[in-house]
């Protein structure tokens, strides 16, 4: 579904000049420092020009995808059968769904290509999930985002990378390989300093080698599904405070690589983003995880149904607390109600993992159904 354009919503102003002169949550996080990315994609977004109101109007400036979102996206649409058909019954499932995921990704990218060059690379990118069958598989994940990204051929393109225990030396390698990542399935502060030591080290071996230095990436924090986990399970002044209170705690943990000495020598940095930030639980605010993880220098990817929450929302009050101590108390007291968060976050990055894969075989199941059917036909 085409969003409905904001200057529709702001009694008629001109939608291209929404971002330099309307008040509205968008430009007013934009003018803060974070960019928005759509946690989405389509090629139904993309034929009915969904998309390009989305970059026009709401000031989003990037774009994720992961197997569930392809799964969902191919599943519930007619418009990849063409594709499909033409295929034919030859290929596998799996190679069928790399073409179809990089003819999306490379137009997605086309799209933002302004953006991305205009920001000298800071911005604008759009992201492709590594099988999820390789998440504890090192070697053949590097082998895989080298190959990926080299298919795409676009600048503006990342591959993303779990950040489990087995991805960290993988996130290293296509580092140092030249290849932009999106450190995705991360859930603690631990494992967001790890996927930044992991990126900090292959900065730092292409430029022992004297390679560029300039390599993108970005580590992306999940938030939602740490108050899904725990709804229940702690007292009712604590509830959708969690998640909030672990990406804090990240931020701070960011803004104190972005001040190290170590980090103040890089050409660039890597990011941090929240994700999963699409709010659950029915009685809350749709855009809670947007109002209250306002901050510079940082991501938010936002699914359609937040997105368009926020055209309608409140203003920004202002930035994110960034020293991690309202975060610190909220995390006391969760941990004095019997959550041990770091157990719960290797759970969550399991659950993760493993739900993607899920999604995956569910993904490869519907296009070789699809590939029998259109043959037939």
């Amino acid at each position: 579904m085409q969003p409905q354009h904001i200057g529709a919503i702001l009694g008629g102003a001109n939608p291209r000049e929404l971002r330099m002169t309307a008040t509205t949550p968008m430009s007013q996080l934009h003018a803060l420092g974070q960019r928005l990315w759509l946690d989405n994609i389509t090629r139904d977004l993309l034929d009915n020009g969904g998309l390009d109101a989305y970059i026009r109007d709401f000031a989003v400036s990037g774009l994720t995808s992961n197997p569930t979102i392809f799964e969902k996206a191919i599943t519930g649409s007619s418009a990849y059968d063409a594709a499909i058909r033409a295929a034919g019954t030859g290929p596998t499932a799996e190679a069928v769904f790399e073409d179809l995921a990089l003819a999306d990704l490379q137009r997605a990218a086309d799209a933002f290509l302004p953006i991305h060059t205009a920001s000298a690379g800071v911005d604008g990118w759009v992201s492709l999930e590594v099988s999820p069958l390789l998440a504890y598989d090192a070697a053949s994940t590097v082998t895989e985002a080298i190959r990926l990204h080299a298919r795409a051929a676009r600048p503006n393109l990342f591959i993303k990378i779990p950040g489990t225990a087995e991805g960290l030396p993988a996130i290293e390698e296509a580092i140092f390989a030249g290849v932009p990542v999106n450190v995705t399935l991360l859930f603690s502060v631990e494992q967001y300093l790890a996927a930044a030591e992991a990126w900090a080290r292959g900065i730092e071996r292409r430029k022992a080698a004297g390679l560029s230095t300039d390599i993108a990436s970005v580590a992306s924090l999940f938030v939602s599904r740490w108050d899904t986990a725990v709804a229940g399970k702690v007292p009712a002044e604590l509830n959708n405070r969690l998640g909030i209170a672990v990406a804090q705690s990240a931020l701070a943990a960011c803004r104190g690589l972005l001040r190290s000495a170590r980090w103040s020598g890089f050409a660039t940095h890597q990011r941090l983003l929240f994700a999963s930030t699409g709010t659950k639980d029915p009685a809350a605010s749709p855009t809670l995880y947007v109002h209250t993880l306002a901050a510079a220098q940082t991501v938010n990817t936002l699914p359609e149904a937040t997105l368009n929450a926020l055209a309608h929302a409140p203003a920004v009050d202002g930035a994110a607390p960034d020293d991690g101590l309202d975060a610190a108390r909220v995390l006391a007291a969760i941990a004095q109600a019997g959550v041990d968060t770091a157990q719960l976050a290797a759970q969550l990055q399991q659950q993760g993992a493993a739900a993607f894969t899920a999604s995956w075989h569910a993904l490869m199941g519907v296009i070789a159904t699809r590939q029998a059917a259109l043959a037939s036909n």
